[in-house]
């Protein structure tokens, strides 16, 4: 059974990795955002979408970790309890790329996102510039989550 729990700490990693990025990479603009909004109400929307971006990272993990417990057979009732510890370890190093991607992602996304809090709080019009800089972190999230799908897809 050993096997089992150490491919179920890689679905924890996935998760739980790609959600503190996301957790932090959402904190660090909110903070700026609310100070914008304090003053300039009216840029809700604007300010929203730099928030929210690095929110994606959190769901491919999740995303992630949900088809590695589905490959386990943790939906369909046949559970590999008898896993082997070289199988368990396939599913903890699939994990990794978009467990340790989207936490560094998610976090670096946050901070760029902030940069854009406060430049759209002066040029409101430069928002959608600054959404393409915040898309670009996320490319190496969205290779992250591709890697470990791959990795996982091809375990047996």
């Amino acid at each position: 059974m050993t096997g089992f729990w150490i491919a179920m700490f890689g679905v924890g990693v996935a998760a739980g990795l790609a959600g503190i990025g996301s957790s932090i990479g959402v904190g660090i603009p909110s903070r700026a955002a609310a100070g914008v909004l304090s003053e300039q109400p009216d840029r809700f929307g604007r300010m929203f979408i730099l928030v929210v971006l690095p929110s994606t990272q959190g769901f491919y993990g999740f995303i992630a970790a949900m088809f590695m417990m589905m490959k386990i057979g943790m939906f369909g009732g046949s559970v590999n309890f008898d896993m082997s510890i070289f199988q368990g370890i396939q599913f903890l190093m699939a994990a990794l790329p978009v467990g340790v991607l989207g936490l560094v992602s998610g976090i670096h996304q946050g901070l760029v996102c902030t940069s854009g809090v406060e430049l759209a709080a002066k040029q409101p019009e430069a928002t959608m510039r600054v959404v393409i800089f915040a898309v670009m972190v996320e490319t190496y999230a969205i290779l992250g989550f591709v890697t470990s799908f791959l990795m996982v897809n091809s375990l047996g």
